[in-house]
């Protein structure tokens, strides 16, 4: 039997690789994990240190475990073209969030073939093979059609959610100009107020969306774990909402 790799990543240096970790340990309760490679990265590209390592290491019979399959690339072209590389190589992929994508069904819809039995004629025998194949090559299209989507999907979360913060600060700023000054919201920085980044806009719009103390219906602890944030850094973005909704 080959060996069980795990791959886990975040996309800056303050997010933590903690959830990814455990979600990977509690799938192979059941098996030896080799090792897990974690990262740290920023950006799209194939062009990571440790997953790179981790693509050196392994060979025909192993397996590679991911959290989700955005942790193996958000770039659906680079991504889909991987996947089937490795799958080539004899190498299983496991999305623990994503199973339907796994290798382990691919080659399931692949090994699938209807069984019919010979009729004695050959010339029917050959139409009713070619038929069988051709239905064979559809489930084949179909499931790489499947996985090209999950990538597709992955990359497109990411686009969404940049759109609608960048849509809400012009609405923002829209509204502003038909406000009285003394009622205008504040876009840009104040003298003495809290610096506003854009990755600070991004988290924010998740605690506002997922927190109950606000449009959700979700704990503290697991909106950490989502967002991948500390919790510092998670209750100042939450007071920081929550004074602006008192304002």
């Amino acid at each position: 039997m080959g060996k069980t790799y795990g791959y886990a990543r975040v996309s800056t240096k303050n997010q933590r690789l903690d959830r990814q970790i455990r979600n990977i340990e509690d799938y192979c309760k059941d098996r030896k994990i080799e090792k897990i490679y974690k990262e740290k990265y920023t950006g799209t590209k194939m062009g990571r240190l440790q997953f790179q390592k981790l693509l050196a290491a392994v060979s025909s019979g192993d397996t590679i475990i991911f959290d989700s399959v955005s942790r193996m690339s958000r770039s659906a072209d680079e991504g889909y073209t991987l996947y089937m590389q490795l799958l080539q190589e004899g190498i299983d992929l496991i999305f623990i969030k994503e199973p339907h994508i796994n290798t382990s069904y691919y080659k399931q819809m692949q090994a699938k073939k209807m069984k019919i039995a010979s009729t004695g004629k050959e010339s029917t025998d050959r139409l009713i093979s070619a038929i069988v194949d051709a239905i064979t090559e559809f489930q084949n299209e179909e499931t790489k059609e499947k996985i090209r989507i999950a990538f597709e999907q992955s990359e497109k979360e990411v686009q969404d959610l940049h759109i609608r913060i960048s849509e809400g600060i012009k609405t923002t700023q829209r509204l502003n100009e038909s406000l009285p000054e003394e009622q205008r919201k504040q876009i840009g920085q104040k003298k003495g107020s809290t610096f506003q980044t854009k990755k600070s806009i991004i988290k924010k719009e998740g605690i506002r969306k997922m927190s109950k103390d606000f449009d959700g219906d979700m704990k503290d602890k697991e909106i950490i774990e989502i967002l991948e944030i500390s919790r510092n850094t998670y209750y100042k973005y939450k007071k920081e909402l929550l004074m602006e909704e008192n304002t």
